[in-house]
C-alpha cells in the first residue's frame, strides 16, 4: 500500500528527501547520478560530507506545477537541515557558528557543466562575521560570501557575469577592505536590477533549490540531451542534492581538484587531473587560474595524496570502472564530493577494457560491451604519438 507525502494527496511510493546514509544508491534515476554516487560512496565508509538529496520525482512535480515548488518542499527541507545541523554541530544561519550548504544538479545521466550549481549558501552580513570568528580567517570568510554573491547573482538574479568580472577587473582582492568592498559592490549591483541579495538563508536555499530545477529546461541542458539522445524514459528531470560545505579555499593546507582515475586519453593506469591550493571547484573548472598537476600534490601534500590513490583504488574496484572524481581538502582533511564513470576516447576505452578484464574486475564480455563501436573509427586515422619527444 503506498503512502502519502505532504504535497497533496496523491500517492506515492518514495520519500521526497533521502539522506546519503539511508539512500539506494543504485538508483540514479530517483537519486540523479550525483545523489546516488554521494550515497555509495557514504555507505562504502569513504569521507563524503554529510547531505541529502531531493529527488527527481520533485522536479516532475516542479514542471508538473508551472515550474513552481511543491507545497510543503520547504518544510521537509527545513527538517532535514535540522538534521544536517546535528550531524555537523553546525546551525544554519547560526550568527556564531555557521552552517554553510552547497546546492547542486544531478541528472540520472551525466550532463557535465550543464545544469547550475550555488556554494556557500548560508552567508548574510551576520553569518560572514560568525564564519571569520569561527575559522580565524576573515579574508577566506569574505572570498566566501564573495563567491555566493557572484553566484546568486547570475544564476538567480540573472545578471551578466561580465558584470561582477568588472567590479574586480584589476583589483587586489588579498585584503580584508577589498573584499569587503566588492561584496558591498556586488549587493549594490543586484539592487540595481530590482532585486535584493537575499539575506535570509532559507530564501537563499528556496531559490536555489529553484534555480537548479529550472536550468533542467535551460537551453543548455535541453541542447545538450538532444545531442546525445536523453530520452525522458532515460532521465525525465534532476535531483537536488545539498550537502555541508567543505572548503578549499582556507589557506595553503586546503585545496580542490578533479581527477581521473585513469588517462581518459591514454587509458593509462595513473591519476590524471589538475588541483589549485587555496581555492573551491568552480577555480578549477572556470580556467580563471592555472592548476597544478595532480602528480604535485605527492610533494605538497604527501598524506593527502595517499589518501587519494587509497579512494581511487577503492572506488575502481567497486564500480568496475574507471572514475572521474572531485575531491577537496579542507585544513589537511580529505573530503570525496563525486564521482563517476569517466569519460575516455576510443583509445582509452580499449585499453581500460583489456586492463580491467587482466586485472580480474571485469569478464570479457563486459570487456566487449563497454567499447562504444562508432567510436572505434578514430583507431583508424593515423595519430601522433603520445609518447614522442616534442
Amino acid at each position: 500500500m503506498s503512502k502519502e507525502t505532504s504535497f497533496g494527496r496523491a500517492p506515492a511510493l518514495v520519500k521526497p528527501i533521502y539522506f546519503f546514509d539511508e539512500a539506494d544508491g543504485t538508483n540514479k534515476l530517483l537519486l540523479g547520478g550525483k545523489g546516488a554516487g554521494l550515497a555509495e560512496m557514504t555507505r562504502l565508509g569513504l569521507p563524503v560530507p554529510p547531505g541529502f538529496i531531493i529527488t527527481t520525482e520533485i522536479c516532475e512535480k516542479f514542471y508538473e506545477a508551472g515550474r513552481r515548488l511543491p507545497d510543503g518542499l520547504m518544510d521537509e527541507v527545513r527538517k532535514s537541515i535540522r538534521r544536517l545541523e546535528g550531524l555537523t554541530g553546525k546551525r544554519f544561519g547560526d550568527p556564531e557558528n555557521p552552517l554553510l550548504v552547497s546546492v547542486r544538479s544531478g541528472a540520472p545521466v551525466s550532463m557535465p557543466g550543464m545544469m547550475d550549481t550555488i556554494l556557500n549558501l548560508g552567508l548574510n552580513d551576520e553569518t560572514v562575521e560568525g564564519l571569520a570568528k569561527q575559522s580565524g580567517k576573515p579574508e577566506f570568510a569574505w572570498d566566501t560570501y564573495w563567491r555566493l554573491m557572484q553566484m546568486v547573482g547570475k544564476i538567480i538574479v540573472g545578471i551578466d557575469a561580465r558584470k561582477f568580472d568588472s567590479i574586480v577587473a584589476g583589483k587586489d582582492l588579498s585584503t580584508l577592505q577589498a573584499l569587503k568592498t566588492t561584496v558591498m559592490r556586488s549587493k549594490s549591483l543586484c539592487e540595481e536590477t530590482g532585486k535584493k541579495f537575499p539575506a535570509d538563508p532559507y530564501k537563499q536555499l528556496e531559490l536555489a533549490i529553484d534555480a537548479v530545477f529550472r536550468s533542467w529546461m535551460g537551453k543548455r541542458a535541453v541542447e545538450y540531451r538532444k545531442q546525445y539522445n536523453i530520452t525522458p524514459d532515460m532521465a525525465s528531470g534532476t535531483a537536488v542534492t545539498i550537502v555541508a560545505m567543505v572548503f578549499g579555499n582556507m589557506g595553503s593546507d586546503s585545496c580542490t581538484g578533479v581527477v581521473f582515475t585513469r588517462d581518459p586519453e591514454t587509458g593509462e593506469k595513473r591519476l590524471y587531473g589538475d588541483y589549485l591550493v587555496n581555492a573551491q571547484g568552480e577555480d578549477v573548472v572556470s580556467g580563471r587560474a592555472t592548476p597544478n598537476h595532480i602528480d604535485m600534490l605527492v610533494s605538497e601534500m604527501p598524506d593527502v595524496y595517499r589518501q587519494l590513490l587509497d579512494v581511487t583504488q577503492k572506488l575502481e574496484n567497486h564500480f568496475k570502472e574507471p572514475q572521474d572524481i572531485e575531491f577537496t581538502v579542507e585544513k589537511g582533511r580529505f573530503y570525496i564530493l563525486q564521482t563517476r564513470a569517466a569519460k575516455m576516447n576510443a583509445v582509452a576505452a580499449v585499453k581500460t577494457s583489456v586492463d580491467l578484464y587482466r586485472e580480474g574486475l571485469i569478464s570479457k564480455i563486459a570487456a566487449l560491451e563497454r567499447i562504444d563501436p562508432e567510436a572505434l573509427e578514430q583507431l583508424l586515422y593515423r595519430r601522433i604519438d603520445p609518447r614522442a619527444k616534442q
